[in-house]
C-alpha cells in the first residue's frame, strides 16, 4: 500500500482512540503534514512527517508504513518513527494554581482571584513569545 487517508492511518496505529477522533482533530487544525494543515481525506505516504495534537498531547511522527486497518499495539508502532520530545518532569513543570485538597470549591471571589491570574499568564506568555 502506497497511500492512505490520514484519519484512517492515525486511528490504525492508535495514535486516535477513534477514527472520529483523528477526524475531529484534523477538522479541528491540530493535525499537520508536511508543516501543511490537513483535512481528514489527506494522503499519506512513507517518510511524511505527522504533528498531531490529539488528547492534549502532541506527537511527532515519521511515516514509515502506511496501513490502513488497525493491528496490534507493537506493529502499530512499527509504522511510524517517534520524533516527539520527551515530556518535561513533574518538577519542572510550571504551578499554575495549587488548592489544598479537601478544601472545596473556590468562592466566587477566589475564582476571580484564578481566573484573572490564568488570563495574566497567558498574557505573559503571548509577550514571551514576540
Amino acid at each position: 500500500m502506497e497511500s492512505a487517508r490520514l484519519d484512517r492511518w492515525l486511528w490504525s496505529v492508535r495514535l486516535a482512540k477513534t477514527r472520529s477522533d483523528a477526524a475531529a482533530a484534523c477538522r479541528g487544525g491540530h493535525v499537520r503534514v508536511n508543516d501543511r494543515p490537513a483535512k481528514p481525506a489527506t494522503t499519506v505516504h512513507p517518510g511524511d512527517e505527522v504533528r498531531a495534537r490529539v488528547y492534549e498531547t502532541t506527537r511527532i511522527v515519521e511515516v514509515t508504513k502506511v496501513i490502513d486497518k488497525r493491528v496490534g499495539a507493537p506493529e502499530a508502532q512499527a509504522c511510524y518513527l517517534d520524533h516527539t520530545p520527551p515530556p518535561l518532569p513533574k518538577e519542572a513543570r510550571p504551578v499554575f494554581a495549587v488548592r489544598d485538597r479537601g478544601t472545596g470549591r473556590p468562592t466566587k471571589r477566589e475564582r476571580r482571584m484564578l481566573d484573572q491570574l490564568g488570563a495574566l499568564r497567558t498574557s505573559r506568555d503571548a509577550l514571551d513569545e514576540d
